[in-house]
C-alpha cells in the first residue's frame, strides 16, 4: 500500500497529514484524522490482510485463496475471484427446487490441505448447471457503509416503493448466523437474530465488517475463528485441518477489522460541473446515491454524523436474465444484485460482478431490468454530453 509520510511530531495522537490531498490517486491509505497509534494499527491490519495462510496455519482442508489480498488487492477489485454453480430450470438462469446434487453447496473450491483429497468441482454431465463468476469487490471506505443509518437505508428503500418507474430497490433482510464478537464496540446482534439490514458482499448478505472477515475467512480461506469456528462441509468429511482447533483468535479478526474499517475513500478530484448533473438526469443517482448519512453514534468519530459519498443505495434490484447467475442470498434471488459503490473507481480494469464489462460504458450498457430505463437514457445522450458523464464516473 501507499503511505503518507509523518509529521514531524511527537504525540502518539498526532493526526498524520491530509491522505486525499497528499495522494489523490492512493487507492490504500487510512481515512484522514487517525492519530500514529491508529496508523500503526491500520498498517498492522493491512499486513494482516495480504498475510497468505499455509497449511499449517489452519488453511483449508478446501480453499479458494490463501490471503485477503489475493481477491482484494491494495484493497480494490481482484483480481482473485469466486465460482458459484446452481442447477437451473429451462430458462437457464431459474434455479430449480431441487439442488440436492449440489451435495457440499454451490461454491466451487479447488484448493485442497490438511489430507482433503476431493476438490468441490461442477458434477459431470449435467446440461442444467449454470456456473457464473464474482470478482472479489474493492473494500475501499467500507467503514462508511458499515456507519451508514438503518433509517437512511429504509428511507430510500420507502421512496423508490413510490416511483411510477421500475426503479424499487430492496433491503436484504438477513439473519446474523455468525457467534458475536464479544467486543460489541460496532454491533450487538445475537446468533439468529432476524431482520437485520445486509450491507456487504455482492448481494448485501453480511451486516458488519467483522463478520464479514470472519465469513472469507472460513468460506474463501478455510480458516476458522471464533466467529465461524466450524469447518466447512467437504466430501472427504474432514472435520478439522493442520492446526487442530479454530485456527484464528478474535484478535486476528479484530485487527483486520480495524484496517477495513478506516480505508478511506481515495480522494476525488472536483469534476466537471455536468458530471453530477447528467449522473442525476440518466437516473444514476437514483440507485448509486452520491451520499448516505451515517450514526451519530459511530464509535469511528471521523465517520460518524457525516455525508457518506457512497454512491449507493445497498438495496437489491433486478437486473435482469443477462446478469442473473441463479444464486439466492437470503432475500436476494437469482437475478438481484446489491447496487455497487462507486468507490475506487477509477483503479478498476473491469467492470459488474463478473468483469464481463471491459469499460464503465460497457457496465452501464449492460444494465437491464431495473436498470434499463437508466441505461436508456444514457444512450440517448449527445456524444458530448456521454463522454462527459463518463469522465465523471471514472473519476470517482
Amino acid at each position: 500500500m501507499l503511505l503518507v509520510a509523518a509529521t514531524a511530531c511527537s504525540s502518539s495522537d498526532a493526526p498524520t497529514p491530509d491522505a486525499g490531498s497528499t495522494l489523490v490517486n492512493a487507492s490504500d491509505v487510512p481515512i484522514d484524522g487517525l492519530g500514529r497509534d491508529d496508523v500503526a494499527r491500520f498498517d498492522d491490519g493491512d499486513a494482516l490482510f495480504d498475510l497468505p495462510f499455509r497449511p499449517a496455519d489452519g488453511l483449508g482442508p478446501l480453499f479458494i485463496r490463501s490471503s485477503c489480498s489475493a481477491c482484494h488487492a491494495e484493497g480494490s477489485r481482484g483480481p482473485g475471484l469466486v465460482q458459484k454453480m446452481v442447477i437451473v430450470g429451462a430458462d437457464g438462469v431459474s434455479p430449480v427446487d431441487d439442488q440436492s446434487a449440489l451435495t457440499w453447496g454451490h461454491t466451487i473450491r479447488k484448493g485442497l490441505a490438511a489430507g482433503a483429497t476431493h476438490a468441490l468441482v461442477p458434477p459431470d454431465g449435467r446440461t442444467d448447471l449454470l456456473i457464473t463468476t464474482r470478482i472479489g469487490p474493492p473494500v475501499l471506505g467500507r467503514g462508511y457503509i458499515e456507519a451508514i443509518l438503518d433509517s437512511e437505508i429504509e428511507r430510500v428503500e420507502h421512496e423508490q416503493s413510490l416511483r411510477t418507474d421500475a426503479i424499487h430497490g430492496k433491503i436484504n433482510r438477513v439473519t446474523f448466523t455468525s457467534v458475536p464478537n464479544p467486543d460489541t464496540t460496532f454491533s450487538h446482534f445475537t446468533q439468529g437474530q432476524t431482520n437485520v439490514i445486509g450491507r456487504f458482499g455482492l448481494k448485501a448478505r453480511v451486516a458488519t465488517i467483522d463478520d464479514f472477515t470472519a465469513d472469507a475467512y472460513q468460506g474463501d480461506m478455510g480458516m476458522t475463528t471464533p466467529m465461524r469456528p466450524t469447518e466447512l462441509a467437504n466430501p472427504d468429511s474432514l472435520t478439522d485441518d493442520a492446526r487442530a482447533g479454530v485456527d484464528l483468535t478474535i484478535d486476528h479478526v479484530d485487527r483486520v477489522a480495524f484496517y477495513l474499517r478506516r480505508i478511506a475513500i481515495p480522494h476525488r478530484t472536483a469534476p466537471d460541473p455536468r458530471g453530477p448533473a447528467l449522473f442525476a438526469q440518466v437516473q444514476c443517482a437514483a440507485c448509486h446515491v452520491p451520499t448516505l448519512h451515517t450514526r451519530e453514534d459511530y464509535p469511528i468519530k471521523q465517520l460518524a454524523d457525516i455525508d457518506a459519498p457512497v454512491f449507493t443505495d445497498l438495496l437489491l434490484h433486478d437486473m435482469g436474465k443477462a446478469l442473473a447467475d441463479g444464486m439466492t442470498d437470503q432475500s436476494a434471488a437469482g437475478a438481484a444484485w446489491r447496487t455497487a459503490p462507486l468507490i475506487g473507481l477509477r483503479f478498476a480494469k473491469t467492470y459488474l460482478h463478473d468483469g464481463r464489462a471491459a469499460s464503465a460504458e460497457e457496465a452501464i450498457n449492460a444494465h437491464d431490468g431495473e436498470g434499463k430505463a437508466s441505461a436508456d437514457l444514457f444512450r440517448a445522450l449527445s456524444a458530448d454530453d456521454r463522454r462527459a458523464l463518463l469522465d465523471y464516473v471514472e473519476s470517482l
